[in-house]
């Protein structure tokens, strides 16, 4: 392939020979939405033709947690069950929504499914909002079912949500025994129509659903496909679409995030790898006797679930053996970090990569090899394979390579926009469809560093926080005039959230609230990840300028 010993050149190659005319990844400039951008050649052109090709898969594993295993053969068989009961008991067809809202089980990811049978609109709920922020996402969304565990069907009982809801644990069951050995449902679908909705947070203060058509979900089912046969071309093999992948991941993100759903659970469909299902709180030893038993070969997680990897006394104890590729996902990660893991983790030395990518753009814009990390610390990559970047200015003027500027993307991964709100998609996204991230950085050597997140967001383990949002709900409290909320540095979480009050003038003394009482205030409107945990009461006013806009850089706690 080439005659260099440059390991990039290799890397090249490579690439260019997959993508080359006539390759499995050829692309070529389509036009998408009134503006032409590369697309694959070969491509499947439905999320339903993807699902009725995995049942050559057969008894193989798609799904396992720790107690149950289901083969590709059995989820089909669940999904059409689902799918028709969805169908013809709730009456869901064509571009209705499905809410999902649960911790992560295989019923979840069936449940998805089943909705992409039938045209349908999938809308992955978070399963850690607390019950108002589930009712106005659900009021927004307008789901015809709502599909919940038995935790989650309590708090939209709570949350006063009049929609029919499908437990998992009883419901669910219940009618994949009523309609076994249903057919597939089949639906003509076009790829620019909605698939899934998921959510991210918006410094509107509300979370936003980014809508994600076919054509972005099917993007990124081969996107992955294209590291397989990239991986192929390495070790020597050769890859087709008919090829079966012998691979192992563990998900431990939530599923109604793009890392876990579209960039793990989904993928695997088309592939032939298993998924294995992290359930509950993450502990980091729970996690490794996981990895051993299962012999897992991929696992992806935000840099909080690594630093608590690293907390591990005795690792020898766990067979991680056959691990052999290792990402850092989700949050930014600092080289620091990433030396620590390749000490530490034999799988991690040769193996470990860093991605960027949001919501808005379905899986990542840039990718880090092991190469890249280990000539370069600190970058996130280059574009993956049909992404066109940018870095602009103000104006939306393209800046030279070395100058900083606003990432910007554009692909078939890119959502359609937010769902029921033109104002933000605008915002979002330019008339020629390049998402605008609200992230800066520099590129150099082809190579993206970034040096700064939206100017407000807060990183949370790997959770997006923009202070707007709890700020709101703080200035709802009776003895609260205005507050601040900033993000603190921790080592754990990469950072926690704090917040300054600013109590009324004319406050009585005795009605001073306590943190304590803050805090349950703000338990009661928010999911527990936004809620502060460090505290300044004051009747100081918050510094402005000569705007009025407040000055966050001058506030501290």
């Amino acid at each position: 392939m080439t005659d260099s010993a440059d390991p990039q050149d290799f890397v090249a190659a490579v690439y260019a020979g997959l993508s080359a005319p006539g390759a499995p990844f050829e692309l070529q400039q389509e036009e998408v939405l009134g503006t032409e951008i590369p697309v694959l050649v070969h491509r499947d052109r439905s999320l339903g033709a993807v699902l009725a090709d995995s049942v050559r898969f057969g008894d193989r594993d798609y799904l396992i947690t720790e107690d149950s295993r289901v083969t590709f053969a059995e989820h089909a068989a669940m999904v059409a069950a689902f799918a028709t009961a969805l169908r013809d008991r709730y009456g869901v067809g064509k571009g209705d929504r499905v809410g999902i809202l649960a911790a992560n089980t295989p019923e979840w990811v069936v449940a998805f499914w089943a909705a992409q049978t039938l045209g349908a609109i999938a809308v992955g709920y978070n399963s850690w909002w607390a019950p108002r922020e589930v009712a106005h996402s659900v009021e927004r969304t307008e789901p015809t079912v709502i599909v919940a565990d038995a935790k989650r069907a309590a708090v939209l009982v709570e949350a006063g949500v009049d929609v029919p809801v499908i437990t998992m644990e009883e419901t669910m069951p219940a009618l994949l025994a009523e309609f076994a050995g249903a057919a597939l449902p089949e639906t003509d679908v076009d790829e620019e129509d909605p698939a899934v909705i998921l959510f991210t947070s918006g410094t509107s203060g509300r979370p936003k659903g980014a809508v994600h058509s076919q054509r972005n979900v099917l993007g990124v089912i081969d996107y992955h496909r294209h590291s397989d046969a990239v991986l192929a071309a390495f070790t020597g093999a050769e890859w087709t679409k008919e090829s079966v992948s012998e691979r192992r991941y563990l998900l431990t993100s939530p599923l109604f995030h793009i890392a876990s759903l579209h960039n793990l659970a989904l993928p695997r469909l088309a592939t032939g790898g298993a998924v294995v299902i992290y359930q509950g709180a993450f502990e980091p030893e729970r996690a490794l006797a996981l990895v051993a038993k299962e012999k897992v070969t991929n696992w992806a997680v935000v840099p909080t679930m690594a630093q608590r990897i690293l907390e591990v006394d005795d690792l020898d104890q766990f067979d991680l053996s056959a691990m052999s590729a290792f990402a850092l996902a989700s949050a930014p990660s600092s080289p620091a970090l990433q030396q620590r893991l390749r000490e530490r983790l034999p799988f991690a030395q040769f193996s470990l990569v860093d991605s960027y990518g949001m919501t808005e753009c379905a899986t990542a814009i840039a990718v880090a090899t092991p190469l890249d990390l280990m000539a370069v610390p600190g970058n996130v990559g280059r574009p993956v394979l049909g992404v066109e970047m940018e870095l602009r200015d103000p104006e939306g003027n393209r800046v030279p390579d070395g100058e900083l500027g606003e990432v910007c993307a554009r692909s078939a991964y890119v959502m359609l926009g937010y769902w029921n709100d033109e104002a933000a998609t605008a915002a979002a996204i330019t008339e020629d469809r390049w998402l605008r991230t609200g992230d800066y950085g520099v590129i150099d050597g082809g190579r993206l560093f970034l040096t700064g997140r939206r100017s407000d967001l807060i990183l949370r383990g790997g959770e997006n926080i923009y202070p707007v949002e709890v700020e709101q709900v703080l200035d709802e409290h009776p003895a609260i005039d205005e507050s601040l909320v900033l993000g603190i540095d921790d080592a754990d979480l990469g950072s926690t959230v704090g917040a300054v009050v600013v109590l009324r003038e004319d406050l009585p003394a005795d009605e001073t609230p306590t943190e304590e009482e803050l805090t349950a205030f703000a338990r009661e409107r928010l999911a527990y990840f936004k809620v502060p945990t460090t505290w300044r009461i004051t009747s100081d006013p918050l510094p402005r300028n000569a705007t009025g806009k407040t000055m966050r850089a001058k506030v501290t706690i």
